[in-house]
């Protein structure tokens, strides 16, 4: 698949994007979490790209958004677009649904999709919330999407996370650190793509050990 065509989302998304970045999101990270942000240039600025994190929060899709400075699209049960308003709301700003039954068919095929279209597509390594904010079983999901789409991978680390909402600890600290792109898999192989996906989750836990 080539991004060529669609370099960046669509003009109605970015705009809601920043308007909710800079309103919302940007206000958060920087004061009310005392963010930090390193690697910001190491983030591609057009064409396609898989983003992949760590994920400990249920703030971690905006967050990981506002520090990477693109609208990133990420996938959500499929229950949520049965919610009126709440559904528009969440389509334009990149949310796609995924079957719970068959979620790594649907993520990948949506995130396909979401790529096609020029956004960013954002994927948490190992598919679910760790209560440290550690990578420790990570699943092979963006690796794929990355060989299918033929697009770099993106590793983030966010530090701090876990602390949202965690009681005693109104204003935890945030550290976002942005890894080098890595090259997508040379093929589809099972071996490729778990060479890759260990890298990816190695740079992350390194960027996480670094901490504040």
């Amino acid at each position: 698949m080539s991004t060529e065509n669609q370099q960046r989302e669509p003009l109605t998304n970015l705009v809601l994007y920043h308007i909710f970045k800079w309103s919302v999101v940007s206000p958060l990270f920087n004061f009310y979490f005392r963010g930090k942000l390193y690697g910001r240039e190491n983030v591609p600025e057009t064409g396609g790209l898989v983003v992949v994190s760590n994920h400990a929060s249920f703030f971690d899709p905006p967050l990981l958004s506002c520090c990477v400075g693109r609208p990133v699209a990420y996938m959500a049960k499929e229950e949520l677009f049965t919610i009126p308003i709440l559904k528009q709301g969440i389509s334009l700003y990149g949310a796609y649904p995924v079957k719970r039954s068959s979620v790594d068919r649907g993520a990948i095929r949506a995130a396909m999709k979401a790529l096609e279209e020029g956004w960013a597509a954002g994927i948490f390594l190992q598919g679910t919330r760790t209560t440290d904010g550690r990578i420790t079983e990570p699943k092979l999901g963006a690796a794929m999407i990355a060989a299918k789409a033929q697009v770099p991978i993106l590793p983030v680390s966010l530090w701090g996370t876990e602390k949202i909402p965690q009681k005693g600890t109104p204003f935890p600290a945030i550290t976002a650190r942005i890894g080098e792109p890595i090259s997508p898999p040379v093929s589809r192989k099972r071996e490729v793509l778990e060479s890759v996906t260990e890298k990816c989750a190695e740079m992350i836990n390194t960027l996480h050990a670094q901490g504040r």
